[in-house]
C-alpha cells in the first residue's frame, strides 16, 4: 500500500512517520510513504504556491496549477476512473468541510493500492481542486488547524495500523475502540462465537468506546484491580469488560450507541446503567 503526500511543507513529515507501527510497517515493506513537495511544481522564480481569493476576502488559497501538476507527474488514475471503481486508488482534499474521518474510513481506505492525501493550508484551497481533481474530502475534527498535514499523518497512521501484517497482534485491531463490523472475526457483539465456542474474555469493541485495562502490581499505593478480572472467570470477565464499554460510551460517546446493533444482553445492561444514574 502506497500513501502519496501533497504539501508546501515536506519537512514536516520527518518526524511523525519515523516512529512505531507507521516505521514499522515502512521497514517492512508493508506500506510506502512518497512525499511531494508542491512548490517543485511551481513556474515563476518566488515558487509561488498560493494567491488572493477572487471577489476579496482575508488570507490566501492554494493555486490549483501545483496542485493538478503534481498529481499528473505521479500517473495517477483520472477522476472518472477512480470514481467508477476503475482503479484501486483515490484522492483526498484534507479540508475542514470534509466529512469526518473515522475508523470506518479508515478500514475503506486500508483496502486501496495507493492514497493520495493533499495538504490544505492558509484560507482554503482553490475549489477546482475538490470539484475536478479529489475523489473525496476528509476532516480530522471539528476543529481548524493550521494546514492538512497533521490530519493527514493522523489519516497515515490510522490506516497503516490495519494493514495485515503491521500490528504484532492482528486481533488488537479488532478490539479498539470504534472498531465496526465483526469483532474479533466472527464473535458477535456480546463476545460469543456463532458455533457456541466458550466466550471470549477479550471481546470487540464493535465500535463501542474501550473497555478499562490494568496490568501488575494488583495493588499500587492502595488502589486494587477489579476483582473480576483475576478471577480466571472467562465469562464473568467479557460480560464485566463489556458492560465497562459501553457504561464509558454511554458517558462519554452517547452518539456512537445510534443505530449501532445491540444485543439483548447489551441492551439489558445499558438499562441497568442507564438506571444506576
Amino acid at each position: 500500500m502506497k500513501f502519496e503526500i501533497l504539501t508546501i511543507f515536506p519537512d514536516f513529515f520527518r518526524g511523525p512517520l519515523d516512529y512505531g507501527i507507521v516505521r514499522r510497517a515502512r521497514e517492512a515493506g508493508l506500506i510506502e510513504i512518497a512525499i511531494h513537495d508542491l512548490r517543485a511544481f511551481t513556474h515563476d522564480r518566488h515558487r509561488t504556491v498560493d494567491d488572493r481569493p477572487f471577489g476579496g476576502g482575508e488570507g490566501m488559497v492554494l493555486k490549483p496549477e501545483p496542485i493538478f501538476e503534481c498529481l499528473e507527474s505521479m500517473a495517477a488514475a483520472t477522476r472518472s476512473e477512480r470514481l467508477q471503481g476503475g482503479a484501486r486508488e483515490t484522492v483526498i482534499l484534507l479540508s475542514p468541510q470534509g466529512e469526518l474521518f473515522t475508523q470506518r474510513v479508515a478500514q475503506e481506505l486500508v483496502g486501496r493500492e495507493r492514497v493520495t492525501l493533499i495538504c490544505g493550508r492558509y484560507e482554503g484551497v482553490d475549489e477546482r481542486v475538490s470539484e475536478h481533481l479529489a475523489d473525496r474530502e476528509i476532516s480530522v475534527g471539528d476543529f481548524v488547524l493550521s494546514g492538512g498535514e497533521l490530519g493527514a499523518a493522523i489519516i497515515v497512521d490510522a490506516v497503516s495500523r490495519l494493514v495485515p501484517g503491521a500490528l504484532g497482534n492482528e486481533a488488537s485491531a479488532k478490539q479498539e475502540s470504534f472498531t465496526v463490523g465483526t469483532p474479533m472475526g466472527g464473535v458477535s457483539a456480546d463476545g460469543r462465537h456463532p458455533d457456541n465456542d466458550p466466550p471470549s474474555s477479550t471481546c470487540g469493541s464493535g465500535g463501542l468506546l474501550d473497555y478499562p485495562h490494568y496490568t501488575r502490581p494488583a495493588e499500587f499505593r492502595g488502589m486494587r484491580v477489579p476483582e473480576v478480572l483475576v478471577n480466571g472467570n472467562h465469562d464473568e470477565i467479557r460480560r464485566w469488560r463489556r458492560r465497562k464499554a459501553l457504561e464509558k460510551t454511554l458517558g462519554n460517546r452517547p452518539d456512537l450507541l445510534d443505530g449501532m446493533e445491540l444485543s439483548q444482553e447489551d441492551r439489558k445492561m445499558l438499562q441497568e446503567i442507564e438506571g444506576q444514574e
